[in-house]
């Protein structure tokens, strides 16, 4: 302990970590129908997850104990405790922290980040809004918010941030990053939301309903209706709201659009690497868009941009291997996947899902119907709209906090104001649209 603290963890948040899976373990009783395996993986999941959000150590460095307990306590083999390694979502993620480093490598984030300074940089929040309404446009034909966040706008919010002096890990990020990672990173929600094709998890959800025998009729159109009205709010409100709970210590900037003409001018043509990492970025778009019907997951599209990457020379491998924040992710993200996957396999979730459809039965509810169609549009907008309430709740969620520039009690309190108005305006403002709509 007294080695751990001189290393430079925190006494009170590692104590507190490690005391709350020492409760569940020992001083709860274990329920009759979930085994013993099980509880012991739920109480080093629940410390794990104390972990991450009181940051006793890195959160890479904190769930690889977490991991080694696991394999220590007979709770995982060794195979079942690194199956999570091999997902393809989670090296989707690594992958986009290299497309980042290849568009501010070659400049051409600083270059598309001068366009967005040129058009609409009068004032932050018109940056925020022109952010907002980028991601809204590309995102039915780019189906995967970690992609778009790593491979599209990270890397342009970072060349606006490090442009205007405002650098992760130090309070210059408060002048410009915090606030442009914080409002995109919100914002994506409603983004996945609007079009049934922005996320992966969009489409198992309505897969889902259809195998339950719920029919989605004209699923892509019936999606986009329903959702519009209490998306497109969600979208004007976000930057807006976030502006004046969390607001950048940079607010106009009227000579901006003048700088930056002269700085493109500065800049000359776009240089033979920009052309590169824009080819293979359409490429790359390219394949997710038509993956499916090509045969190809997004992971491996990701892979094969990044190879052409790394054999034409815009990036190398050491550029890779000193993109540190994307290999402390990958750790994190990866053992913090496979316990919850373990967590299924051993019936923990399944015993928790039989606990909560007990408790809402015992409020005899059955008087309220609830239309078949629009419970599974529903359920399945719930999916994209608590993917920003952690930084582990979502790929996107991991990409945006890998960047530094908001911290993690800024993430959890913004996540959960954010969460609570994203409720309000879908069930008040969806409520009466689907009315309209004739859902129910």
């Amino acid at each position: 302990m007294a080695f751990a603290f001189a290393q430079g963890a925190k006494p009170i948040p590692l104590l507190i970590s490690v005391a709350i899976g020492l409760i569940v373990r020992f001083l709860i009783p274990k329920p009759a129908g979930v085994s013993r395996q099980g509880w012991q993986l739920l109480a080093i999941f629940l410390s794990t997850i104390a972990g991450l959000i009181l940051g006793p150590l890195p959160g890479g460095a904190w769930a690889f104990i977490g991991l080694t307990t696991t394999l220590v306590t007979k709770t995982l083999t060794f195979s079942a405790a690194f199956s999570a390694f091999t997902n393809e979502v989670i090296w989707l993620i690594v992958i986009s922290f290299f497309f980042a480093r290849g568009f501010v490598k070659t400049g051409l984030g600083d270059r598309i980040a001068t366009y967005f300074v040129k058009w609409l940089g009068k004032s932050t929040l018109g940056l925020s809004y022109g952010l907002t309404i980028s991601e809204a446009i590309i995102s039915p034909a780019m189906p995967s918010t970690t992609a778009r966040a790593g491979g599209v706008f990270l890397p342009i919010i970072k060349s606006l941030s490090l442009s205007a002096g405002s650098e992760p890990g130090n309070p210059s990020a408060k002048k410009l990053g915090s606030y442009l990672i914080q409002s995109q990173f919100q914002s994506v929600s409603s983004c996945s939301a609007l079009f049934l094709t922005a996320a992966a998890q969009n489409l198992l959800c309505i897969k889902l309903a259809e195998e339950i025998g719920v029919k989605v009729s004209s699923p892509w159109l019936s999606w986009f209706k329903a959702a519009s009205l209490p998306a497109i709010v969600s979208l004007l409100a976000t930057p807006l709201i976030l502006y004046k709970l969390y607001p950048p210590e940079t607010k106009d900037t009227p000579d901006a659009p003048s700088m930056a003409t002269r700085k493109l001018e500065a800049m000359g043509p776009v240089s033979k690497n920009e052309w590169f990492m824009i080819g293979t970025m359409v490429l790359a778009v390219c394949l997710w868009i038509l993956g499916e019907k090509l045969g190809i997951s997004s992971a491996v599209a990701a892979m094969i941009g990044l190879s052409i990457l790394l054999l034409l020379g815009v990036l190398n491998w050491n550029d890779c291997l000193s993109e540190t924040s994307a290999w402390d992710t990958f750790t994190w993200f990866a053992i913090l996947v496979g316990m919850a996957g373990q967590l299924t396999n051993l019936g923990v979730v399944t015993w928790m899902a039989n606990r909560v459809a007990k408790f809402l039965k015992s409020f005899s509810l059955g008087w309220l119907g609830v239309p078949h169609q629009l419970a599974a549009l529903a359920l399945g907008y719930n999916t994209d709209l608590f993917g920003a309430i952690t930084h582990y709740s979502s790929g996107h969620a991991a990409v945006y906090h890998g960047a530094g520039y908001v911290d993690l009690r800024d993430t959890f309190k913004l996540g959960l104001i954010m969460a609570m108005i994203n409720i309000t305006i879908w069930a008040l403002i969806g409520s009466f649209w689907w009315k309209i709509l004739g859902l129910y």
